[in-house]
């Protein structure tokens, strides 16, 4: 086997530009998915929060979120080995192709966004979203093009092993600390201190003009509820909570001390919600759609 694998390697010749051109594009898209998975892999509650503002149903996620990130990491460490190059060239391309194609096919509800899938590109979902990932997949086609053939199938899975253990250490991390969260206590609630560490009490971040946070709202206000009380806290133009709160129908005290709770509850973009059990979180919401805050409140006993 290692005499064919030698042979393989000498019968591959071509122009020495070629494999310059190979390899830098390799290693280019190399650091811009590694960096993409492995952000996605060390912080998998934002980043599943972030899958629900793209329309990714509330119970696929934190699955989508860890494969997507799986994916990123596997096709970076494989196509910066020259061994698997062409392999890592062949999962990067469709991971590409994935993404444009889901993004396009939601082009009209996405329009605007802002897509950090790349850390190291930031962009929102416009026309220029599809020049970039165009970019990016002719990269990745360059490095594997002008790469020789893959071989060595056991140290890919071997690849893979390593990054599904990273994978399932980083996620047991984060659940770890995410169920840990302790919320501050007194907070100011309808101008006087509250205590958050008594009882059952839902966290409810919004935004009074975003149209999501309205429907979430609504839904919720028809909700219920057992001994909880829902706390509302405005991200932003915190003049308009009571008009918010009354249009909507909620039935919810408001706090304004939105910078004290966000330095410890971490999220992208309201709606998002946080479950208290005497002051300790329980479970969080960072998908509101059809099916939440509803199963998540069940469950923890905070809804009938």
């Amino acid at each position: 086997m290692v005499a064919d694998e030698t042979a393989s390697i000498a019968s591959f010749q071509q122009p020495a530009w070629k494999t310059a051109v190979s390899t830098g594009a390799a290693v280019l898209m190399a650091v811009v998915f590694l960096a993409a998975g492995a952000w996605k892999l060390t912080d998998p509650f934002t980043w599943a929060q972030a899958m629900g503002q793209f329309r990714v149903p509330s119970q696929f996620d934190m699955p989508l979120t860890l494969a997507v990130g799986i994916g990123d990491t596997l096709a970076a460490v494989l196509i910066v080995v020259p061994g698997f190059r062409r392999w890592g060239s062949v999962l990067m391309s469709l991971l590409l192709i994935v993404y444009m194609g889901y993004i396009g096919m939601n082009y009209a509800a996405l329009a605007g966004k802002e897509c950090s899938c790349f850390p190291l590109v930031k962009r929102t979902v416009g026309p220029m979203f599809f020049v970039s990932d165009g970019i990016m997949l002719l990269l990745a086609i360059v490095a594997g093009v002008w790469a020789r053939r893959s071989s060595g199938l056991r140290g890919a899975l071997a690849a893979l092993g390593a990054v599904l253990v990273f994978a399932g250490i980083s996620y047991g991390v984060n659940a770890k600390e995410h169920s840990g969260i302790h919320a501050p206590s007194p907070i100011t609630v309808n101008g006087k201190p509250y205590e958050l560490n008594r009882g059952h009490i839902f966290l409810f971040f919004y935004d009074p003009e975003c149209m999501h946070c309205d429907a979430a709202a609504r839904r919720m206000a028809k909700y219920n509820w057992k001994d909880t009380t829902v706390v509302a806290v405005p991200t932003r133009v915190p003049q308009f909570a009571a008009d918010f709160l009354h249009d909507t129908g909620l039935k919810a005290v408001t706090s304004l001390d939105t910078e004290k709770l966000r330095q410890v509850f971490k999220f992208v973009n309201a709606p998002y919600g946080a479950a208290l059990d005497n002051g300790r979180e329980i479970a969080s919401v960072g998908n509101f759609d059809e099916s939440e805050p509803a199963r998540t409140l069940r469950s923890v006993g905070y809804v009938q």
